[in-house]
């Protein structure tokens, strides 16, 4: 039981009017009749808030989280009092929030119930528990408070941004990704490869006629087409301590994952296979490149538990057993963060040695709040040093991209929140160039 401010606002203006019964004798009267009702009205609510059990709450949400995205939990508020009562909820949220502001107040009618929705936003992948639900009641005028603690500990695992592709896959069904962002690419060609010429048989396609072959082998001869064939899509993420950079609470690393989802499951509806390949001081994930089904949950599962480290990315052991598991010339999607062009360099014979066997594309990132700083205007002389290095840095990023389109490399250079759109842009475009073969 609690008394509320309330209450003790009422006691004060009591002892007010008691103090002030000695210089006026009737007001002395007055303050005892006052605090005779303030017992009254207390033992009253007492006896209402303690009658019964009378409040009862449950949380209902996903069990699973999706990471950097708004996920919806309700608050379920039974009330079977024969009485209306005001709530305050209180929910205890993961720690990792650092959120106090989970309080709501509500009003609920006698024998009726209420819900309360409010959203959650995690920045990181992993683990995170709920606590109790505690609901305090009051009732009448609210002198006193009672408190209901529903135990209701819960483990929720947060998992990449599968709400991110339960948007894509409804604009794609409807045919609307040009509102995220996503370009129409017309592709030349046909969807069809060169396989053989062969004899005209009845039946097949007159429009096939390979007329030049008709006349070299005096018969009609047709060009066989076979389907085109599904191309391996790897999406490479780097786990070393360049991902560790954030921005808006999320780490490089979670954005590449994002992005990673979101790029295998269009490859995947192109008909193209998608896979995972994850490394940092030594190769450590590989996923085999498939078109099936389960292929995105085995995706996500993967990626669900993968952290960052503090070592150097060990781009020769890349190679290694990038020769070894894949056989068939592929996309490769490096997710990576080169902050000079010296730190490029280091890793340029690796990442041609790559760029010689597949189509390499590596993707690294603007830093957002540096391009406003260079926009801004500079104020004194040490801001103008500031500019210049700032500059310095954005120049080099621009190298890093030249030097390797020179080498044969493709490259994409974004802000971290623009990563899923332009890196699926970047893939549509490879392919209607027919890149990607």
């Amino acid at each position: 039981m609690f008394l509320t401010g309330r209450f003790y606002l009422l006691t004060t203006a009591v002892i007010l009017t008691v103090a002030a019964g000695y210089w006026f004798a009737p007001l002395f009267v007055v303050g005892k009749v006052m605090l005779l009702l303030l017992v009254v009205a207390v033992l009253t609510e007492i006896a209402m808030l303690y009658r019964r059990r009378g409040i009862t709450a449950r949380r209902s949400c996903s069990d699973r989280f999706s990471n950097g995205d708004d996920n919806i939990v309700r608050i379920h508020v039974d009330n079977t009092f024969p009485y209306k009562v005001k709530i305050d909820v209180v929910d205890e949220i993961p720690f990792v929030f650092q959120r106090r502001d989970i309080s709501f107040k509500a009003v609920v009618k006698a024998a009726e119930s209420t819900t309360i929705e409010y959203r959650l936003c995690p920045k990181e992948r992993g683990v995170y528990g709920f606590g109790s639900i505690r609901t305090f009641a009051t009732v009448a005028l609210g002198l006193v408070s009672r408190r209901f603690t529903t135990k209701a500990e819960q483990d929720i695992k947060v998992y990449p941004s599968f709400l991110m592709l339960r948007r894509y896959e409804l604009l794609a069904m409807n045919n609307n990704l040009q509102e995220l962002g996503i370009k129409r690419i017309r592709r030349v060609g046909h969807n069809t490869d060169f396989e053989q010429i062969k004899e005209y048989v009845q039946g097949d396609d007159y429009r096939t006629i390979n007329w030049k072959a008709s006349a070299r082998r005096h018969a009609l001869m047709v060009n066989v087409y076979q389907d085109e064939r599904s191309q391996n899509i790897y999406s490479v993420i780097d786990k070393g301590r360049v991902m560790q950079q954030a921005f808006d609470g999320m780490t490089l690393l979670d954005y590449a994952i994002n992005a990673a989802l979101v790029l295998s499951f269009v490859a995947i509806r192109k008909d193209d296979k998608a896979g995972l390949i994850t490394f940092d001081e030594k190769f450590d994930t590989f996923l085999p490149a498939a078109k099936q089904a389960g292929q995105m949950e085995k995706m996500m599962d993967c990626l669900y538990g993968q952290n960052t480290s503090f070592g150097e990315t060990d781009y020769f052991s890349l190679c290694t057993h990038l020769d070894k598991h894949i056989n068939r010339r592929s996309l490769l999607v490096l997710y990576t963060n080169f902050s000079d062009i010296v730190s490029m360099s280091r890793q340029l014979p690796y990442l041609q040695q790559m760029a010689h066997k597949h189509v390499l594309l590596v993707v690294f990132f603007l830093d957002k709040e540096q391009q406003e700083f260079i926009n801004s205007p500079a104020r004194g002389v040490e801001d103008y040093y500031r500019h210049v290095i700032a500059e310095k840095f954005e120049y080099e990023k621009r190298l890093i991209v030249s030097t390797l389109r020179q080498n044969g490399i493709y490259s994409l250079l974004t802000e971290p929140a623009q990563l899923s759109v332009n890196i699926i842009n970047k893939y549509l475009e490879l392919k209607a160039r027919q890149i990607i073969s």
